[in-house]
C-alpha cells in the first residue's frame, strides 16, 4: 500500500472509530460488535505503524495508552477551578434562595446531580483536542493530556472546528469499572482502592496511560470555562450546545423558577442515587443566567450563584450473628461479620469485613450485639460502631487456629493479623503455588495464575512438589493446553530444579524473606540442612536479619509439615546447596547502593543482583554511607535526600558504566 492510499484509508478508519466511540460510550447506542470495532481499531494500529509520518495526536489509536510519561507538567489555569460551598439541610438552601433573590428577583436554578469524581479542564484548539489537566488547587493542576485521551467518552474531535474551548468535567469510574479494578486488586494482593473516587484519581494520575486505558473510566462535562467563536447566555444553553458538540454532558439537569421546586428535585435525585451506576454525592443547584451570575459575584472561597447539598452517609442497625474466619491468600485470617441483611445503597448486604482482632477490640464487638453498618464509599459495607452491647457479652477473640488446616496461627510482632505458617494449607496453596513459580523464585515459565487455577481445579496438584510429578498424559487433557505447551511446561518445571538454595529459599515463601535475604541465607548456610538446624543466634548473626526476621525463618523450619515438604522436594531432584559463590572482590566491593524508581531496562531485583554480584551491597534507606543513589522514573522521598547530603545519583546508564 502506497502512502497516499494508506492517508486515505487511515483517515476513513479514524472517522468510522469516533463515530462507534460516540455512539457506544455517550449515546449508548453501539452501532457495531465489539469484534467489529476491534478488528477495525487494529487495523488502524497497524497502519499508522507502517506509516508513522501519517500518525496523530488525537487519533482513535491513543485511547489504548501509550509511552510511560516522566513527569506531570504544571498546567496553570487561565479561568480558576473553583469549589463549591456545601450545605447539609434544606433550610441552608432556602437561605442561598433569599440571598439570591436580594440581587436577582427573579432567578431561574438549574439542578444537576453531583458526580462524586476528580475534577478536569479540556482545552481545544481549531476543533481538536489540545490539552486535558487536573484541577490542582483551582489555580495550577497537571497536565494527563495523554491518559485523558484513553477516557473513550472525551471526543478527540468536536464536531465545530471552535478556535478555542476549554470545558469543566468530572472523570469518574463506574460502579461496574469499580468492581473489576477491586477483584484484580484482591487478585493480585494489591491494597484495594477504597471507593470509586479513589480509584479515579489514582487512574488518572498513573505514569502510564496504557494502565490509565483498562481502568474503565468516564466523565461528564458539566460546565464551559472558555470560549471563542460562540456567544452563550446561560448554563442551559451551554450544556446543549455541549452535547452537539459531541460531549457527554452531565445528565438530568432541570430548570426551576421556584426553591421549593428546586428542593423537590434535589430530594428526587437523592432518593434515586443508588440506581446510578455511578457514585453521587449530592446535587447542585445553581443560577442560571451568565449575566445574573455576574451580578452575584463570589466571595474569597465560593460563588455565590451556586451551592452544593451534601447527602449524609446512609447507615442503619442490625444484628450481629456469627464472625466467620477466612484463610487469605498470605495465610492472613480475616474476620467477617454477618449479619441480619439489610438495604443499604440500593442493595441487600449481610456481611461486612472486620479487618484483624484490633478493629474488633477498638469497637468493642460482641456477637448478638446490635451494630451499625454503612457502605464505605456506596459500595463496600463496614461496620462503623455498637448501637447497643449483648448484655455480659465478651468482646470477640479470633481463635488461633487455622479454620483450614487446623495449624497454629501466630500474630508476628508490628503485625495486626494472625497468620498461618504452614506452607501446606490448602487455603494457601494456590499463593504459593504462584509464588513459587514467578520469574524471581523458581522460574518455571508458562506455569501463570491461570494454569495453576486449572490444575489444582483438576486436582492435579495439593502442594508445590506436585508440580516436579506432573505427566505429560494429564496436562494434554486440560482445557486449552496442547502437546507442545505441555512439553514445554513439563522441560521448564524439570529446569527449575536446578535453580539452587537461594532461589528455594526465596520460592517458598517464608513470611519476611524477601529475595536478598534468602541469597544471604544460602551463602551463609551453604545447604539446606545447614540452614533448617540453625539456631536463633546464629540466623541473627547474619548481616541484615534482626530476630523478629530469624525468628520467622525458624518457625517455618520447626513446622512438621514444611519439613516433610522439603524431604520431598529434596527426592524430586532439586538442588539444595548454594550456587558457586561470587568472587571476594568485585568492581563494586564495599560500596553501598541505594534504588529509588523504575529503571528503563533492569527490575529493581535484576539491579540488586547485578550489584551485589559486582560485591556492592543494597540498602533500603539513604543514609551519608550511602555511595550511590540509583534513581529511576517516579523516584521519590530517596532521591531528594540523597540531592540533600551530596550522594552522587546515578542513572541506568551510569550504573551500568560501574558495572562494567
Amino acid at each position: 500500500m502506497d502512502e497516499k492510499t494508506a492517508r486515505h484509508r487511515i483517515e476513513e478508519l479514524r472517522k468510522l472509530l469516533e463515530r462507534y466511540n460516540h455512539a457506544y460510550y455517550v449515546l449508548d447506542n453501539p452501532l457495531v460488535s465489539d469484534y467489529e470495532f476491534d478488528r477495525l481499531m487494529h487495523e488502524l494500529i497497524d497502519l499508522e505503524e507502517l506509516f508513522p509520518q501519517l500518525q496523530s495526536d488525537t487519533s482513535p489509536s491513543r485511547r489504548v495508552g501509550g509511552a510511560a510519561a516522566n513527569t506531570f507538567a504544571p498546567v496553570h489555569h487561565e479561568v480558576q477551578m473553583g469549589s463549591l460551598q456545601d450545605v447539609f439541610s434544606t433550610d441552608e438552601l432556602r437561605a442561598f434562595d433569599r440571598r439570591v433573590r436580594e440581587v436577582i428577583p427573579h432567578p431561574v436554578y438549574i439542578v444537576e446531580p453531583k458526580i462524586d469524581g476528580l475534577s478536569v479542564a479540556l482545552e481545544y484548539r481549531d476543533g481538536q483536542f489540545f490539552q486535558g489537566s487536573t484541577r490542582g488547587d483551582g489555580v495550577t493542576g497537571e497536565d494527563v493530556s495523554e491518559n485523558l485521551k484513553t477516557v473513550r467518552s472525551i471526543p478527540l474531535t468536536i464536531s465545530q472546528p471552535l478556535p478555542l474551548l476549554e470545558v469543566r468535567g468530572e472523570v469518574y469510574m463506574p460502579r461496574q469499572s469499580f468492581e473489576r479494578v477491586i477483584a484484580r486488586q484482591l487478585e493480585n494482593e494489591e491494597e484495594p482502592f477504597k471507593n470509586p473516587r479513589n480509584a479515579a484519581a489514582g487512574s488518572l494520575r498513573q505514569k502510564d496511560s496504557r494502565i490509565t486505558a483498562q481502568r474503565g473510566l468516564d466523565i461528564f462535562v458539566f460546565q464551559v470555562q472558555r470560549i471563542q467563536g460562540r456567544e452563550l447566555s446561560s448554563h442551559r444553553e451551554s450544556l446543549d450546545y455541549l452535547k452537539e458538540l459531541g460531549f457527554k454532558v452531565i445528565p438530568s439537569y432541570q430548570a426551576f423558577e421556584q426553591i421549593e421546586e428546586a428542593i423537590q428535585e434535589v430530594e428526587r435525585i437523592g432518593s434515586n442515587r443508588y440506581h446510578y451506576p455511578f457514585d453521587i454525592d449530592g446535587a447542585v443547584i445553581k443560577v442560571d443566567e451568565f449575566s445574573q451570575r455576574e451580578q452575584l459575584g463570589a466571595t474569597a472561597k465560593f460563588p455565590k450563584w451556586a451551592v452544593a447539598f451534601k447527602y449524609p452517609p446512609e447507615e442503619k442497625e442490625t444484628t450481629l450473628q456469627q464472625i466467620e474466619i477466612k484463610v487469605g491468600r498470605t495465610g492472613a485470617l480475616t474476620p467477617t461479620a454477618v449479619f441480619d441483611p439489610i438495604t443499604l445503597a440500593g442493595t441487600t448486604v449481610s456481611r461486612a469485613v472486620l479487618h484483624n482482632q484490633d478493629f474488633i477490640n477498638e469497637k468493642g464487638i460482641s456477637l448478638g450485639d446490635t451494630i451499625i453498618v454503612r457502605k464505605a464509599g456506596d459500595i463496600i459495607p463496614e461496620v462503623v460502631s455498637v448501637a447497643k452491647h449483648q448484655p455480659g457479652a465478651p468482646i470477640y477473640q479470633i481463635p488461633n487456629i487455622c479454620p483450614s488446616c487446623g495449624s497454629v496461627a501466630q500474630r508476628e510482632e508490628g503485625e495486626a493479623v494472625l497468620r498461618c505458617v504452614n506452607l501446606s494449607c490448602p487455603a494457601q496453596v494456590a499463593r504459593n503455588l504462584i509464588h513459587f513459580a514467578s520469574r524471581d523464585a523458581m522460574d518455571i515459565d508458562g506455569l501463570g495464575p491461570a494454569l495453576i487455577h486449572q490444575l489444582l481445579q483438576a486436582q492435579l496438584v495439593h502442594s508445590t512438589a506436585d508440580l516436579y510429578e506432573l505427566r505429560m498424559e494429564q496436562l494434554v487433557e486440560l482445557e486449552r493446553m496442547g502437546k507442545k505447551s505441555a512439553e514445554n511446561l513439563v522441560k521448564s518445571v524439570e529446569d527449575s530444579k536446578g535453580r539452587g538454595l537461594e532461589r528455594l529459599l526465596f520460592a517458598l515463601g517464608i513470611r519476611g524473606v524477601g529475595q536478598r535475604s534468602a541469597q544471604l541465607l544460602a551463602r551463609h548456610f551453604e545447604t539446606m540442612d545447614n540452614v533448617m538446624s540453625a539456631g536463633l543466634e546464629e540466623v541473627c548473626s547474619i548481616d541484615g536479619f534482626g530476630e523478629i526476621l530469624a525468628q520467622s525463618v525458624l518457625d517455618f523450619f520447626a513446622l512438621e509439615q514444611n519439613r516433610a515438604l522439603i524431604g520431598r522436594l529434596r527426592d524430586l531432584g532439586l538442588r539444595m546447596t548454594c550456587e558457586e559463590m561470587p568472587s571476594e572482590t568485585g568492581t563494586l566491593e564495599g560500596k553501598t547502593f541505594v534504588l529509588t524508581g523504575s529503571l528503563p531496562n533492569l527490575t529493581r531485583s535484576q539491579a540488586k543482583q547485578r550489584i551485589e554480584e559486582a560485591g556492592g551491597r543494597v540498602s533500603s534507606s539513604v543514609s551519608k554511607k550511602t555511595d550511590y543513589v540509583v534513581a529511576g522514573e517516579e523516584a521519590g522521598s530517596k532521591l531528594t535526600k540523597a540531592n540533600e547530603l551530596g550522594i552522587p545519583v546515578l542513572d541506568e546508564a551510569g550504573l551500568l558504566s560501574l558495572l562494567r
